[in-house]
């Protein structure tokens, strides 16, 4: 496997492993459609009466794909997994941001302080850390107050989590953009995310 440093021109893809029970779901519009479907036929297999549920779930995930895939959004993966009947809610947007749209930083360490110096969130946590195959990065964790109209309810805050990794030979960013509203776990959920992380690897 070779690591960003082995490059001597840009790579021609990359590849990320994430766990069992990750719904992968492609943001190009001729894809999109499709996977929603099934996404939604997957969650609501089983349950009886739920045809509005499923509708507002198809309509939300729409609506967020579509937003996802205007600003660089590659692919969107969704967890499905549960402890019990509880939800493991989490997912992990892939984009690759166009010309433009990022300051043109040198490196992991000046995109770090140009990110620092437009976020004045006091928990939020901000540096450059390396990934085994894919390069310095910048690591960004902080959290969101809930928005339960725009989140099907939710009431807790969000914990967020982004890897800014710079393509190889190139001047563009990778982003890896983890969520999870389950408060209580969110410690737990990051570690997930920074595992998944480790694995991004450029081919």
């Amino acid at each position: 496997m070779k690591r960003a440093a082995d490059f001597a021109s840009p790579p021609q893809d990359y590849n990320i492993v994430v766990p069992d029970g990750w719904f992968r779901l492609r943001l190009d519009p001729d894809d999109r459609d499709r996977g929603i479907v099934a996404l939604a036929e997957r969650t609501f297999r089983g349950v009886d009466n739920a045809p509005r549920l499923r509708d507002q779930f198809m309509r939300d995930l729409q609506r967020k794909a579509k937003e996802a895939h205007k600003v660089g959004g590659i692919e969107l993966y969704l967890s499905t997994l549960t402890i019990g009947p509880v939800p493991l809610a989490s997912s992990l947007l892939i984009s690759l941001p166009a010309p433009g749209e990022w300051p043109e930083c040198e490196d992991a360490d000046e995109l770090a302080e140009h990110l620092a110096d437009g976020d004045v969130r006091e928990d939020a946590e901000l540096g450059v850390v390396e990934l085994a195959t894919a390069g310095r990065a910048v690591r960004h964790r902080h959290r969101e107050a809930a928005d339960p109209a725009t989140q099907m309810g939710n009431t807790l805050p969000t914990t967020n989590l982004s890897y800014y990794v710079r393509i190889p030979t190139t001047k563009s960013w990778l982003l890896l953009n983890f969520s999870t509203p389950v408060d209580p776990l969110a410690d737990r959920m990051v570690e997930l995310f920074d595992t998944v992380s480790g694995t991004l690897h450029w081919a």
